[in-house]
Order: C-alpha cells, then sequence, then structure tokens
C-alpha cells in the first residue's frame, strides 16, 4: 500500500513538475542533495586540477569522462552498457530522456556532444561542458552552419566521437519523436573511415520521473533527480554501427539510425511506442526513397 501512495505521489509531483511548478523536496531530500552535491565538488576540486595538468602534456584529457562517470553514478545512475561502443571515428545518435543522458554516455564512451548555444552560457554547467569538447550550436542560425559543421569535425578529429541527439529535445522514455537532422550534414559528405553508431537509452519505468518534459525548468528537474532516494538502472543500448556511406544523404541515416532506435526501444519495453503527450515543434517525417525523410 504505501509503495502505491509512493507512486501516485511521485505521478503527482511529475504532472506538477511539468506543468512548470516548483516541486516540494523533503528535509530528507535536501539532505541527499546537498550529500550528492558536495561528492560532485569535491571531484571537481580533485579532477579539474588534473585535466589541465594532463592538458599541459597531451590533448586528449580522459578526466572528463571519468568526473562525468561519477556525476552519473552520484545522481543515482547505475549505468549498464549493452553492446559495444566503438572508441573512435564513430557518429552516436542517440535518443534523449535527460541531461543524465550526456553524463552516462561520456562517461562511458569519452564521447563530445551537440548541444544548444544557451547551454554555454550556463553557469558552471557550460563551463563543465566545455571541458568536454561540446560544440554548441545555434539552431536558428542559418547562416552559420557551416562553421557549426567546421566544429563538428574538429570534434570527431579530436574527441574520436561526438555524439547527437536529433529529436531536438528530451522526452518521456516512451516515445520517440521524428529526427531533426541539420547536425547530420557532418556526414555530407562523410569524413573518411568514420562509422554511425546508434545508441539507445532506457531507464525502464523510472523514465516517467526522470525525464525532463513539458514546461519543467532545468533547476528544478535537477533538484528532483538529485534529492531522490536510492538508485535507478540506465542502460545505454550500443546498437550495430553502419557506414554513412551506404545511406544516401544525412536524411536516409537519420531515417536508419532512427529505425534502429525505435526497434531496440519497442523490443525492451515489450510494447508499442506511445504518442508524446507534450507539445513540440513540428518536424516532418517521411521515409527515404519511397518518400522523402526525416527534416
Amino acid at each position: 500500500m504505501a509503495s502505491g501512495s509512493r507512486v501516485t505521489t511521485e505521478a503527482a509531483l511529475r504532472a506538477a513538475a511539468a506543468r512548470g511548478e516548483i516541486t516540494p523536496i523533503s528535509p530528507m531530500g535536501w539532505a541527499r542533495l546537498s550529500f550528492r552535491g558536495l561528492l560532485l565538488v569535491l571531484a571537481l576540486i580533485l579532477l579539474v586540477p588534473l585535466h589541465y595538468l594532463y592538458r599541459t602534456l597531451a590533448w586528449g584529457s580522459p578526466f572528463p569522462m571519468y568526473f562525468l562517470r561519477f556525476a552519473a553514478w552520484v545522481a543515482g545512475a547505475r549505468v549498464k552498457v549493452v553492446g559495444t561502443p566503438l572508441k573512435r571515428d564513430v557518429f552516436f545518435i542517440a535518443n534523449h530522456i535527460s541531461w543524465l543522458d550526456i553524463l552516462a554516455l561520456a562517461g562511458a564512451s569519452g564521447t563530445a556532444f551537440v548541444a544548444k548555444a544557451e547551454l554555454a552560457d550556463a553557469p558552471v554547467v557550460g563551463w563543465l561542458a566545455s571541458l568536454n569538447r561540446t560544440v554548441f550550436v545555434k539552431r536558428e542560425n542559418r547562416m552559420g552552419v557551416a562553421a557549426q559543421i567546421n566544429d563538428l569535425r574538429d570534434a570527431l578529429s579530436d574527441n574520436w566521437s561526438v555524439t547527437v541527439f536529433p529529436e531536438g529535445t528530451v522526452t518521456d522514455g516512451q516515445s520517440l519523436l521524428p529526427f531533426k537532422t541539420s547536425m547530420l550534414r557532418v556526414l555530407e559528405p562523410p569524413p573518411a573511415n568514420v562509422l554511425v553508431q546508434p545508441v539507445m537509452l532506457y531507464y525502464g519505468a523510472i523514465a516517467e520521473w526522470i525525464g525532463w518534459v513539458g514546461n519543467e525548468s532545468g533547476i528544478n528537474n535537477a533538484r528532483r533527480v538529485l534529492a531522490r532516494k536510492g538508485s535507478f538502472p540506465l542502460e545505454l543500448h550500443f546498437l550495430e554501427p553502419f557506414s554513412p556511406e551506404d545511406h544516401h544523404g544525412r536524411k536516409a541515416i537519420a531515417f536508419k539510425a532512427r529505425e534502429e532506435i525505435e526497434a531496440a526501444l519497442v523490443n525492451r519495453l515489450g510494447k508499442p511506442l506511445r504518442e508524446f503527450e507534450y507539445s513540440v515543434d513540428p518536424v516532418r517525417y517521411r521515409a527515404p526513397e519511397r518518400e522523402m525523410p526525416i527534416e
């Protein structure tokens, strides 16, 4: 009975958060949030100087990866890697549920990311993202696409891997939105020897709580996640890689990646995907060749 009551309470809080309300945190929740925050600060104090020291000797520092892996663990994620992530010359394409995705994926593979330009100006978070060579893009900056593509190519060269979340937003773990393809232009034509590897992220039932959806602020979502009791599973399914040269253009590449991620997510959920209940910018989605693919 108590378990059912907790589920009902969490569902009510999640619904309130999605409406943009500031959700309450219990005294024990604040204690957990403070302790986790302290652990992250201590990790930064230890690892950031080591990162900069390493960078005086070599370019590819492993310390951002170590920190992000630890941060995911501190936040409660117990990451399980399914399949084998490619180590270099790879473009990961993944579904997107939470900011925790970034911690877990980078912690598992050392990948860099493509992120919205606004993140670069966020206190602390923007600085942390820059340590991992995040590529910041302005989606509305049509005139700057060429420069952004060059940044992506540099990131592929420096980090050996880059991850994009082509849904363009986060979902609830039960849905999969159409893929936007602007940042896949780096694959037209594909850099030499680069493969595409789809990645399916699966949180199970906890995705309903973790998901940063609706009108919730990032701060409120982080507070909710870091204040939550206990841990939760997060599976990273690295699917079969494919050569972008076998698919004609970014739209066909996106269609192929989405098809693989959808099949893996449906298989893991054990049921069909559902419509995403929150409004997002409309994206046209049609299959390649038979019809025009994802925009």
